[in-house]
């Protein structure tokens, strides 16, 4: 059974969806103000291996992203650079969207854009106040009554006086409300600024009723999974969760999220000016390195992204697209089918990459153990079981087809490999030369020669 890291409840628990064979998940999104960071990609790629990992188990997926297409940020950056918010959000929509195509991830089923679910905020708004849970500050906007809510704080852990004692350092403090924490559900409308008709005057949604009226609206009550970065937990997934069940709504069932990239001992972020562009990183590394690095650490741990363990993850990667090369030379297919249990088994254990890499290495080792032996059946069901965990991953081997099997390169190596044995070592190393001077690297290992691309 799946066994997932649910946040609200501080434990490891059996995930039991809403309905038996389906699983909903929400992954909040970007909101598309620049360009997509390794942060972002490390997010996307978490979720999108969760996404795969469910569908190979045999549930029915329905992956739900939004886009944060109006919010200050945007605004701000609209201003900015003089064009409008939605032109502004659709440019580095695009920009991320060519990114993750990069990254093999996925499209979501739903990519709800918050300026098309105005009338469903607004919906959710008129229940709080309705509930007693919200109220109307003339010129100001609504506001959610934190202390209308008993267990508000449940998702974060944090109580009401924490809260408070730590008010306006994420939450604007306003003296005409009740309590410094309430937080806006709808901010009247600024000069210069998008703005919507509500029967709270002119203005426009806050921040966090986006996702709660989204989420319920395409899912509905209860659905199985809602995701995001650890640093969303407080306050933005802990108002969704306060907006939903404050109005009624029983919301997600889980909560799961990723930790964070980091730069130093700091969070990497824009504001902080350390976002090294996602874009570079593939550009100098690869898609399946950035996968791979990112699968090398565990979802809810902190991790840097760096240039060294790119390189590092890099040479991984090309072993195991060497064993696709070696196998593919000798005329040894992938077996038709493959047993993966075992990578199953870790990956059901909250989605435990780092032991599940590491049985794919023994797989691999293995199958260059049997390609040495002459153990053609054996080769073939381990590089069959290497393919499908990748797989399971996102990441698809190259083993040369794609390009004549790279037959020149493979004919270099071999004859570089005879002239070792015959120990003719400056032909060796001629042939060496030769194939640097073409951008390839090789690397002698215990179970021969593979070599890679610079």
């Amino acid at each position: 059974m799946l066994k997932i890291y649910d946040t609200a409840q501080r434990a490891i628990v059996d995930f039991v969806p809403r309905t038996e064979g389906a699983a909903s998940m929400y992954v909040c999104g970007v909101t598309p103000y620049d360009i997509a960071h390794l942060g972002h990609g490390r997010t996307a790629v978490v979720f999108d291996i969760m996404r795969r990992h469910l569908t190979h188990r045999g549930y029915a997926v329905t992956f739900v992203t939004n886009v944060t297409d109006i919010e200050d940020k945007i605004i701000a950056r609209a201003a900015a650079k003089g064009t409008t918010e939605s032109d502004l959000a659709q440019v580095f929509q695009d920009e991320y969207w060519q990114q993750m195509d990069r990254l093999d991830v996925q499209r979501p089923d739903e990519m709800p854009r918050a300026t098309e679910f105005v009338p469903q905020m607004q919906a959710l708004i008129a229940e709080l106040i309705a509930a007693g849970r919200a109220y109307v500050i003339e010129g100001s906007g609504v506001y959610f009554d934190v202390a209308s809510l008993e267990d508000y704080g449940k998702l974060s852990r944090r109580s009401l006086e924490q809260l408070i004692d730590s008010a306006g350092s994420r939450v604007a403090v306003d003296d005409d409300k009740h309590s410094p924490v309430d937080f806006a559900l709808w901010k009247a409308a600024k000069p210069g600024e998008p703005e919507w008709n509500s029967p709270w005057g002119l203005g426009r949604p806050g921040w966090h009723i986006e996702c709660s009226a989204m989420a319920l609206e395409i899912l509905g009550e209860g659905f199985d999974l809602h995701g995001g970065g650890d640093d969303l937990v407080f306050p933005h997934h802990e108002n969704e969760i306060a907006q939903a069940e404050g109005a009624g709504h029983p919301f997600a069932r889980y909560w799961l999220h990723s930790a964070m990239v980091m730069v130093g001992s700091e969070k990497m972020s824009k504001s902080a000016g350390n976002f090294p562009s996602l874009a570079s990183a593939i550009d100098a590394h690869g898609a399946a390195t950035f996968r791979w690095v990112v699968v090398r650490t565990h979802y809810r741990r902190q991790m840097e992204i760096t240039d060294d363990a790119l390189r590092a993850a890099g040479a991984e990667m090309e072993g195991f697209n060497a064993l696709a090369r070696r196998a593919h030379r000798g005329g040894i297919a992938a077996a038709p089918t493959a047993d993966i249990s075992a990578f199953l088994s870790v990956m059901d254990n909250d989605f435990d990459t780092p032991n599940a890499v590491a049985v794919i290495h023994g797989w691999r080792s293995a199958a260059n153990s049997a390609l040495d032996d002459g153990r053609a059946d054996d080769a073939s069901a381990l590089v069959a079981q290497v393919r499908a965990a990748l797989a399971v991953l996102g990441i698809t081997l190259d083993d040369g087809s794609a390009n004549g099997g790279d037959a020149e390169i493979d004919a270099l190596v071999e004859a570089r490999a005879e002239a070792r044995r015959a120990k003719k070592f400056a032909e060796s190393d001629r042939i060496r030369d030769e194939l640097a001077g073409r951008g390839i690297v090789l690397e002698d290992t215990s179970s021969g020669t593979v070599w890679r691309r610079s």
